[in-house]
């Protein structure tokens, strides 16, 4: 059974960091591309960067770049995202989603992806 456990949310103040972690079980890691979403309330939940497995390429949303960053680390069975100068509209459930092995189409979109996260809600406050 795939399990993605993601971690490290929290309340930070507007231009503040935090570092999200998703954990991997379940499923053979270093095969899978690694995405993370976000939600708002309201609102649809939307792409923010996603790795490929092989961790060769990367690939952010136009309001993630510059900010945000995403990393792997295979022997970890782990997915980071890095966020730095937090804004209040970053506000949001941030949710884990793997998909593959091997997987060769586009990482941008919901239905990509085969697994997800519970989610860990990020709150930036103005």
């Amino acid at each position: 059974q795939v399990q993605l456990v993601e971690s490290g949310g929290g309340l930070v103040q507007t231009g503040g960091s935090l570092g999200l972690s998703c954990a991997a079980s379940g499923l053979s890691f270093s095969s899978f591309t690694m995405g993370w979403f976000r939600q708002a309330p309201g609102k649809d939940r939307e792409f923010v960067a996603a790795i490929t497995w092989s961790g060769r390429r990367t690939y952010h949303a136009d309001s993630a770049k510059g900010r945000f960053t995403i990393s792997r680390d295979n022997g970890k069975n782990t997915v980071y995202l890095q966020m730095n100068s937090l804004k209040p509209e970053d506000t949001a459930v941030y949710y884990c989603a793997a998909t593959g092995p091997y997987y060769s189409g586009s990482s941008f979109y919901v239905n990509s992806y085969d697994h997800w996260g519970q989610g860990t809600q990020v709150t930036v406050s103005s």
